[in-house]
């Protein structure tokens, strides 16, 4: 040998990619005929999923790729786990003989314990709505106490109102016609115009001039207080009012005679109608007047007058 060509050399300490240059293939360098292009490759190609856990597979030779038993239906695999090797790494899951679990070699879930708890569920709800059931019933046929329950202790020891106390009784308030009036000076009572409603058809007129009264005394108010004085009127078809003082008093506000019924003008026929005011009465005898001052407008015959409360 000389030292430039010291001969062929171990396998180890070959150059594995001489072949790639032209020295090396001088020396007679061939590619490999492993996998991957270096020498001791082994080419372990398989499927993925088709690796079966607990086989050996046979030990293939230098630069030979291992045969590998394939699962019936599916093609030869073309790859072998590491684990799977002689001496690889153990696999992290071991088929136990006879033990549990969702493996193919093991058994399935506890569907009897399941089946089971299923049908005490059921049951329970059966029997939970049949009670139910029998609770209605029952409420049906039992006498309603709770939604009208009787009358208290408290309640029925309470009296009943007795007839006396349950309310006054209605007082017929004072109540007079033209018959029955004061008059003042020029006033007088006539009965020729038919319409009114006092006894015999019998009115107030001449109350058209200034200084024309009409008084009221009024007896037997029993109780001070506002009352409401009502005056039957009748009229031509045009408006009218008159002053009105109560004890004397006379009141900011006249009584409106007007013409609410918008009757034709000239029929005093048809013009009777009615109005109100209210007054403040003492307790006992008041006078109420009604008269003709200066700004009214008196034309109007007087037909009846009452108090309301």
């Amino acid at each position: 040998m000389t030292p430039g060509n010291n001969g062929a050399s171990t396998p180890e300490d070959d150059d594995p990619f001489g072949y790639l240059y032209a020295d090396g293939q001088a020396n007679g360098a061939q590619p490999p005929s492993g996998g991957y292009g270096y020498p001791n490759s082994v080419n372990r190609v398989r499927a993925v999923g088709t690796r079966q856990y607990g086989q050996q597979p046979q030990q293939a030779s230098y630069g030979q790729v291992p045969q590998q038993q394939g699962a019936p239906g599916r093609p030869n695999p073309h790859y072998a786990a590491p684990e799977t090797l002689p001496g690889g790494a153990p696999t992290a899951q071991q088929q136990v003989p006879g033990g549990g679990g969702g493996g193919r070699g093991g058994r399935g879930p506890n569907t009897k314990g399941l089946l089971i708890g299923a049908i005490a569920v059921v049951a329970a709800v059966v029997i939970g709505i049949g009670v139910a059931m029998m609770g209605g019933d029952k409420d049906k046929d039992e006498p309603d106490n709770q939604a009208n329950p009787g009358p208290t202790q408290s309640q029925a020891s309470k009296p009943s109102p007795s007839p006396s106390k349950g309310g006054e009784s209605k007082v017929d308030l004072p109540k007079t016609d033209a018959k029955t009036l004061r008059l003042g000076p020029g006033v007088s009572t006539a009965s020729d115009i038919k319409g009114a409603k006092a006894d015999g058809g019998v009115y107030v007129t001449g109350f058209n001039h200034v200084g024309a009264t009409v008084t009221w005394t009024v007896d037997g108010i029993k109780k001070a207080g506002t009352y409401r004085l009502y005056v039957r009127y009748g009229i031509p078809g045009v408006d009218a009012n008159a002053t009105l003082a109560v004890n004397g008093k006379p009141q900011d506000r006249p009584v409106n005679m007007k013409n609410f019924g918008n009757l034709p003008k000239g029929d005093w026929e048809k013009g009777w109608q009615e109005t109100w005011s209210n007054v403040n009465l003492t307790k006992g005898t008041n006078t109420i007047e009604l008269a003709c001052n200066e700004g009214n407008q008196c034309d109007a015959n007087l037909d009846q007058l009452w108090l309301q409360k």
